[in-house]
């Protein structure tokens, strides 16, 4: 796996008979074959719409790498999906003081399939959160955040890529309920991530079977899950699961880039090297450090 200027992780899913499936819900994806989905990622946005002074990143940038990728792997035959792990809002002065619509529209026109909602979509009054959800062309997932007793957002999404089925869950840090502004969260409950996580995957299992889980969270990533004062992060979530229960983890918050050398250490990364990324109990955990670099 390599890093090109944004993060881009490759999860090569493997789709074999003895996969479970029952009469009623069977697989439309062919026994003894492989399929390439390609997890294009991004996180902690932090409205950086635009490029630096050095001409570097913004999401012009983005979306000609987006495009690159995409066409390279359709050619080869494989499917792509596009997450971001949250914090699109707080950061540059020209997307605060327009409530990072051009964030969200560019993100629109670059393709964005889902979004975990992060800590700082929360530093507006939740009829700024509103209207942003209302720009997105892409559902924003959070499993584990509440409102008058009921999810503020949908919890997953299932896509289909080449008749495999994934199911991306959204998961926010409940350290939410302490950093973000209680003028606009006094409402709001943050509810433990990892025990809706198991929830949801167990409602997933029950009621659409799906082939490949994914956890689009804004939780951190926190080697060996040393967390300290903040919520327990990634590492935790995929130890705190079942093994085989969540395929994959692309994170957000802690704005590292996940690429890890040796056992829970991180490795001195820089762009264009190889990164390893972290696997904890069997989940393979990605991040991509922060405003669509690496």
């Amino acid at each position: 796996m390599k890093k090109r200027n944004l993060a881009l992780s490759l999860l090569a899913t493997s789709v074999l008979a003895g996969c479970a499936a029952s009469n009623n819900n069977a697989p439309a994806w062919e026994h003894d074959k492989s399929y390439d989905i390609t997890i294009i990622h991004t996180n902690d946005n932090h409205g950086n719409f635009w490029q630096n002074g050095n001409g570097e990143l913004g999401m012009a940038a983005r979306a000609t790498l987006v495009k690159q990728i995409r066409e390279e792997v359709e050619k080869a035959g494989g499917s792509v999906l596009l997450l971001s792990g949250g914090d699109i809002n707080t950061g540059v002065p020209e997307s605060d003081l327009q409530d990072a619509e051009p964030d969200f529209l560019g993100m629109n026109m670059i393709g964005y399939d889902a979004m975990a909602v992060g800590n700082h979509e929360f530093d507006n009054p939740l009829d700024v959160l509103a209207k942003q959800v209302e720009w997105a062309n892409f559902p924003f997932l959070a499993a584990n955040i509440y409102q008058d007793g009921k999810r503020m957002f949908a919890p997953y999404k299932i896509f289909e890529k080449q008749g495999v089925k994934i199911a991306v869950i959204g998961l926010t840090t409940e350290d939410t309920a302490k950093i973000g502004n209680p003028e606009f969260i006094a409402q709001v409950d943050f509810t433990d991530p990892k025990e809706e996580a198991k929830k949801v995957i167990a409602e997933l299992k029950r009621d659409h079977n799906p082939d490949v889980i994914i956890a689009a969270t804004h939780m951190g990533h926190y080697a060996d899950g040393n967390h300290g004062s903040n919520a327990p992060g990634d590492v935790l979530l995929a130890r705190y699961l079942n093994e085989g229960d969540l395929d994959m983890i692309v994170g957000g918050h802690s704005q590292e880039p996940v690429c890890m050398e040796g056992e829970n250490q991180y490795a001195d990364f820089k762009p264009g090297d190889e990164c390893k990324p972290d696997v904890q109990n069997g989940t393979t955990i990605v991040q991509a450090h922060e405003w669509g670099n690496t």
